[in-house]
């Protein structure tokens, strides 16, 4: 090849990209050391200031591509604070991430969230990936196995707190799901007295859908009303669940159903629209979904107040709370007939 068609350094250097081992050679340093530097743990491994400086010039002299965990490197704080949330299938959580956000940058903070699909090993992988971004707080909403997250957070140094659904081992901020399920009972009771409901959706081992089971039953026996065993009927959260256990206890339906969720509100609907002749029903949903207040049978829903709920999560974030804490934020009733 004549000397005018060889490939000049550009060229080389697109054909062959920079590895750690040359940024080691060019920083006079190991490639343990440089990779201490790019993923953000060079504190952990006892690695001079200097050196560590040393290495990320010489990473962008090479134009090598940083890692966003070396982003921290010349900054006290990262600013970077995480969620992870279990759904994007209602407005509540659609809420909670919208605000969040908001709420976040208002702080000068950068906000990353993750859904995790209610799956706890997904979950704990999603905060092991936060804390190697060195995110400076987790809030961990609707998590199924809050306490392993929070003890990694507490072992890694990074505060965390619980949102939506409790733990022991942080502070937590949750929905008075006792009071509002018992205040929507009642609502339907208004409507229906001597009459027992029945409750469908959630999980029984679900600290919000034992609470809401617990005032449901609390309201019951305000009014001396008997509920049977069978007036409960915790099949999940999904739609599908929910059509399916009504397919399977068949007709006829107490004359009110407490539905657990926005997301098993589907099923009960669609489910009921199928029966012939319809169900005389009177609905009350816990959350609140401006579509579904349409429905000509819903006289009510519970709206947990997420803007107060992220408020108290914010004013927890940089305090030393009690890894006990629970703050309870009332909900509001909806009455729409």
């Amino acid at each position: 090849m004549s000397e005018k068609n060889a490939p000049g350094p550009a060229s080389r250097n697109a054909a062959r990209r920079t590895t750690i081992y040359d940024l080691a050679a060019l920083a006079g340093t190991s490639a343990s050391a440089v990779s201490a530097v790019l993923n953000g743990t060079w504190k952990k491994r006892r690695i001079s200031e200097r050196l560590a400086e040393r290495v990320m010039r010489v990473a962008e002299e090479q134009g090598y591509s940083v890692n966003l965990q070396a982003s921290v490197l010349r900054r006290d704080k990262s600013n970077i604070i995480g969620m992870i949330m279990p759904k994007y299938d209602n407005r509540y959580f659609g809420a909670i991430a919208e605000q969040f956000e908001a709420r976040a940058r208002a702080r000068g903070l950068f906000p990353v969230i993750t859904c995790t699909q209610r799956d706890p090993d997904l979950e704990f992988e999603a905060a092991r990936e936060m804390v190697s971004y060195q995110v400076e707080c987790l809030i961990a909403t609707g998590a199924t196995d809050p306490d392993r997250i929070s003890d990694f957070c507490a072992s890694a140094g990074v505060t965390s707190i619980n949102l939506d659904l409790p733990g022991s081992r942080a502070p937590s901020v949750v929905s008075d799901n006792f009071g509002g399920a018992r205040d929507l009972t009642h609502l339907l009771l208004d409507r229906l007295p001597s009459h027992p409901l029945l409750f469908i959706g959630g999980r029984p081992s679900d600290h919000n859908t034992a609470e809401r089971i617990r005032g449901f039953r609390a309201a019951h026996a305000d009014r001396g009303i008997a509920l049977p065993a069978e007036a409960i009927l915790a099949c999940g959260y999904a739609a599908e669940k929910a059509e399916a256990a009504l397919s399977a206890r068949g007709t006829p339906l107490p004359r009110g159903l407490f539905v657990n969720s926005t997301i098993t509100l589907e099923g009960v609907v669609r489910w009921l629209r199928r029966q012939s002749p319809a169900p005389d029903v009177q609905i009350g949903a816990f959350d609140w979904d401006p579509f579904a207040a349409l429905l000509s049978d819903c006289v009510g829903m519970v709206e947990q107040d997420v803007a107060r709920m992220l408020e108290e999560v914010f004013r927890l974030i940089g305090t030393r709370a009690d890894p006990q804490l629970r703050i309870e934020v009332p909900t509001l009733l909806r009455r729409h007939i």
